[in-house]
């Protein structure tokens, strides 16, 4: 554990974009994996490595990159782990950071994928992502921001960002909407927040077995 400790304080920006950008391609096989249960997915015809390939260009030339410069850049404007200083870095986190790595991920894959209209799956996707991103991300940011050495925080989301990846890749191939809405009004308080395009036009959500 030293040694590889010792490693990352070598090369932060080395260690730190390999492992985000490992993990965030990754996730997009996982997805794959699970979004299709019913599929022999050991045979590679039927996992998209093309699609890997797009998300891992994406994690590895943005998401990596910018994490780490902006939570160095965080640090050294906003410098310590007292309450207020993490109450005001997760704030501008989650105002500052999550839109830009949001708004890069659908119009990246949206670029690489030829779309016409490149910014559709932002304008469709964008809100339901970013209000599930703010639930999901301000405890782990929190807990970032709180415990975890600034030389190993880009791992650290890379690590976090395993589960959000997928969940972003199963969005960007379904109604954000929708999905988003199926998980967190399960949550007391939240249905609100998660309105689904169903309930909206009148339709009854089929129950769940």
């Amino acid at each position: 554990m030293w040694p590889l400790l010792a490693l990352v304080r070598r090369h932060p920006w080395v260690a730190n974009v390999a492992a985000y950008g490992t993990l965030f391609s990754a996730a997009d096989v996982a997805q794959q994996v699970l979004a299709r249960p019913q599929r022999d997915l050991s045979e590679p015809e039927h996992l998209d490595l093309k699609q890997t390939g797009k998300t891992a260009l994406i994690g590895f030339t943005f998401h990596a990159n910018f994490n780490y410069i902006w939570f160095r850049s965080l640090e050294r404007l906003l410098p310590g782990a007292n309450a207020a200083r993490v109450i005001v870095k997760v704030a501008c986190d989650q105002a500052i950071a999550a839109p830009i790595t949001i708004g890069a991920f659908y119009t990246g894959l949206s670029l690489l994928d030829g779309e016409s209209d490149v910014f559709g799956n932002l304008r469709e996707k964008f809100w339901p992502t970013y209000k599930a991103g703010v639930l999901c991300w301000t405890l782990l940011q929190a807990v970032n921001f709180t415990l975890v050495p600034p030389v190993l925080r880009t791992a650290y989301v890379g690590a976090c960002s395993f589960l959000w990846t997928a969940f972003l890749c199963y969005l960007r191939q379904n109604d954000a909407q929708d999905t988003t809405a199926r998980i967190f009004q399960a949550l007391p308080g939240l249905a609100g927040l998660f309105p689904s395009t169903a309930n909206e036009k009148g339709v009854n959500l089929p129950s769940e077995r």
